[in-house]
């Protein structure tokens, strides 16, 4: 699935108005007052949220690091949490739901594995394709004791 310029200006025109209209829906149920008391909330809590588990993710790649592995399952986790927190910051019902949803560790298991996989999946279809600039690689050949290169 490629994303083009037009499906990005959908998604960026489309879900604030969403949004807005969850918001202006909830304002006429309760109150204005409440709508923008359901806004300060979360977002207080969001940003505590993700700077505790913001904090847990660098403590764990320091650990890995420490102990001479790639973080990069740790790196997976640290992106979701920074989504989270961003997602967070939007006013809104969806995009608050989805970043606390990228904040709890439970939920943020379940993106990282699903999101491994469908990567996986695309770099075995070669939907995805890794480029080097590391220069002409020297292949041996063990037939005549001779070096090639690329």
């Amino acid at each position: 699935m490629r994303f083009s310029f037009g499906k990005l200006l959908l998604v960026f025109t489309i879900i604030p108005f969403i949004e807005l209209a969850i918001l202006l829906k909830l304002a006429s149920a309760t109150s204005a007052m409440t709508t923008l008391l359901i806004i300060v909330i979360t977002g207080v809590v969001g940003a505590y949220f993700a700077k505790q588990q913001g904090m847990i993710v660098i403590k764990n790649i320091q650990e890995e690091t420490n102990n001479g592995s790639i973080p990069g399952n740790e790196l997976m986790h640290g992106l979701c949490v920074l989504i989270g927190g961003l997602l967070l910051l939007t006013p809104g019902i969806l995009t608050d739901a989805f970043g606390f949803s990228l904040l709890f560790p439970v939920t943020r298991y379940f993106y990282i594995k699903t999101g491994t996989e469908i990567f996986k999946n695309k770099v075995s279809s070669g939907a995805v394709t890794f480029y080097s600039n590391m220069g002409p690689q020297v292949k041996r050949d063990d037939d005549d004791d001779l070096m090639k290169y690329d």
